[in-house]
């Protein structure tokens, strides 16, 4: 007679597994918390638990890292003076990505409390917008890596701004205006918007969807602010989103040479880039016109098939509703 077999039953076996994978995942996620809010780069670690919200689940995990005189005392101070960042003081850098003679090449930037990468791409006819192909449907938008594997495109980086709730949003509902082959997609009161004529143009300025269209507008996105405007700077310094953070934003030569700019942030060797610090960029850069794009957790660029700098998420790219592509357009 056949023995039965006493081994862990199967359904055991597999709950054990995701109980082990679990705890290797909280434990993961306790040391990345414990490193970024209360890690060895002291003055970066602080600002983080001082945007902290009092309410969140990272704030109750966070506190158990600190004393509460600490915590208090850490949470008391407003802000951090620019002087006490650390520098990075390596001298700008330019490296060449442009491998196959596409005309489409990366430079590596850095300052004092950033570092970045201006992908330029000479012909205009190769930047275009590319939007969530369910879009509406409720289900998840593509991740960069997907849009540009779908597109089959040289490079890409995150786009307009969508309904992020709680920080979940998965892409679906695009914020304020969206325009795709020349037709409005969501949309239609006055905006910050980023868009693309026919004729290969930026156009960065606030206006409705309906100007947008009048104006020869067939691609557009939205969030802002817009930085500059036909050569001239038009930021005015306004809200207390103008901190350091990752950033994206778009820009464009007056030969037509785009500029698309992604910043790290949030990390011990890039804290972020304040809107003052993009605008010096693309006037460096000679920008006749630039305007923001979604930044912090959203800030991503590819790049002949990879993430050429350091995402915030642990995910690289989040579901995103609309990107900016660079290539053929299919």
């Amino acid at each position: 007679m056949r023995k039965k077999n006493k081994g862990i039953p199967v359904i055991v076996g597999i709950l054990l597994t995701l109980l082990t994978m679990l705890g290797v995942g909280g434990y993961n996620t306790y040391q990345y918390l414990k490193e970024k809010y209360a890690g060895s780069h002291t003055i970066y670690s602080h600002e983080m638990v001082r945007q902290l919200d009092e309410n969140s689940l990272t704030a109750k995990v966070v506190k158990n890292f600190y004393s509460e005189k600490e915590w208090n005392e850490i949470r008391n101070v407003s802000f951090v003076d620019d002087n006490q960042l650390p520098k990075i003081d390596t001298p700008m850098e330019k490296e060449s990505l442009d491998k196959n003679g596409d005309g489409v090449y990366v430079e590596h930037i850095y300052a004092g409390t950033y570092e970045g990468y201006m992908m330029i791409v000479e012909d205009p006819k190769d930047v275009y917008i590319a939007i969530n192909p369910t879009m509406g449907t409720g289900l998840d938008a593509p991740s960069l890596d997907d849009y540009v594997k779908d597109n089959k495109a040289i490079a890409g980086i995150n786009g307009g701004g969508f309904e992020d709730y709680g920080g979940n949003g998965n892409g679906s509902i695009p914020a304020g205006i969206t325009i795709i082959d020349g037709k409005l997609v969501s949309g239609g009161a006055p905006q910050p918007i980023l868009g693309i004529t026919k004729d290969h143009k930026l156009i960065t300025t606030t206006m409705s969807g309906e100007e947008a269209l009048n104006r020869g507008i067939v691609e557009a996105v939205t969030f802002g602010p817009t930085f500059i405007y036909n050569g001239k700077v038009v930021y005015e310094p306004t809200s207390n989103l103008n901190m350091l953070n990752p950033r994206t934003a778009v820009g464009q030569k007056e030969d037509g040479t785009f500029l698309l700019l992604v910043i790290d942030g949030r990390g011990p060797s890039s804290f972020g880039a304040k809107y003052e610090d993009v605008i010096d960029i693309f006037l460096e850069y000679d920008a006749i016109m630039a305007g923001n794009l979604d930044g912090g957790n959203s800030s991503v660029m590819i790049y002949d098939g990879k993430y050429i700098h350091y995402p915030v998420s642990m995910y690289n790219s989040r579901n995103l509703p609309s990107v900016i592509l660079v290539g053929d357009k299919k």
